[in-house]
């Protein structure tokens, strides 16, 4: 898938990375195949996470990271069909050029836009979402954060954003507004979600200055940062809020997870604010997919103490 060598590299390293061969699990005729396709895949913490859980399960099962280049995506895509892979996720850069070659998505893949789990039926290519789902579970059953108790601001307007404002709105969330650097972006992003779902979203400026900003986020209940800014190896930048915002009273949630503690979140508790990182979205979505694949329960504290450690954090 993408070139035989190394597809057939990133397979066998994957199972060893997973923790099959230690587990002293056989991979035979039966073993049914799982996968996560992204490009990069290496930093992924997914294999060892999902292997963990098939193995709980008692599943005859591996999950492996799969790399095909841009260009291969397509006939990666039908390889899984061709090759009878019972479902992988979707990661960076894939999440809405895969739609087109699918078979069908769910009404949630549809309103999100994007694809983050497919799903194999007995050759038919069923593309889903369970990133905006993952991100409500670990807010309601993680951060005990209702996500209908008040405004939440979201920062950034790329796939990620769509993900948690749509889910936000499905969620309940009474008051939404949206601000990004590149400006015409959230205003096409809002306009989107009108479309789709009736809500209306705001959009606000990115700049320290804007009235309109800072009196919303001192408002927002929650906050979010759905941009790259903090995570490992990138510059942290300047953030559009005043100095003491997120403050007390308020969640500041980073989808960036590495580092653990993120230059959002630092802020975010020294202002007296609680923070919370990506990892609890990432775990929930991992939950929903594996459920989705095999139809049965998740094992979610094994998930969990994996993921946690993958991440090197104390599992709470």
């Amino acid at each position: 898938m993408g070139g035989g060598a190394n597809g057939e590299g990133v397979f066998g390293q994957s199972a060893i990375a997973g923790g099959m061969s230690e587990a002293g699990v056989a991979i035979d005729g039966r073993t049914v195949v799982y996968g996560i396709v992204g490009c990069p895949v290496a930093h992924s913490y997914s294999p060892a996470m999902q292997n963990a859980a098939l193995r709980e399960l008692g599943l005859n099962g591996v999950y492996v990271p799969l790399r095909p280049r841009p260009e291969n995506l397509a006939e990666a895509v039908a390889g899984l069909r061709a090759l009878g892979m019972a479902g992988v996720n979707v990661t960076v850069p894939y999440k809405e050029s895969v739609l087109p070659c699918l078979d069908e998505l769910t009404e949630t893949a549809v309103l999100y836009g994007a694809v983050n789990t497919i799903i194999n039926r007995e050759g038919r290519l069923t593309g889903h979402n369970t990133d905006g789902p993952g991100f409500i579970k670990d807010l309601r059953e993680d951060q005990r954060f209702d996500p209908s108790c008040g405004p939440a601001l979201v920062l950034g307007a790329g796939g990620s954003a769509r993900a948690v404002v749509v889910a936000l709105v499905q969620a309940g969330c009474p008051e939404l507004a949206l601000v990004n650097r590149n400006y015409d972006r959230a205003r096409a992003l809002a306009e989107s979600v009108r479309a789709k779902t009736g809500f209306c979203v705001r959009v606000l400026h990115w700049h320290t200055g804007d009235r309109c900003l800072a009196d919303f986020a001192r408002r927002a209940v929650l906050m979010v940062n759905c941009t790259p800014l903090g995570m490992s190896g990138q510059n942290s930048g300047a953030w559009p809020l005043l100095a003491g915002l997120p403050g007390s009273g308020q969640l500041a949630y980073d989808l960036v997870y590495n580092p653990p503690v993120t230059p959002f979140m630092a802020r975010a508790a020294g202002n007296g604010a609680r923070a919370a990182n990506g990892l609890g979205m990432l775990l929930h979505q991992g939950v929903l997919s594996l459920e989705a694949w095999t139809g049965l329960p998740a094992p979610l504290a094994v998930m969990r103490r994996v993921l946690y450690r993958q991440a090197g954090v104390e599992v709470y």
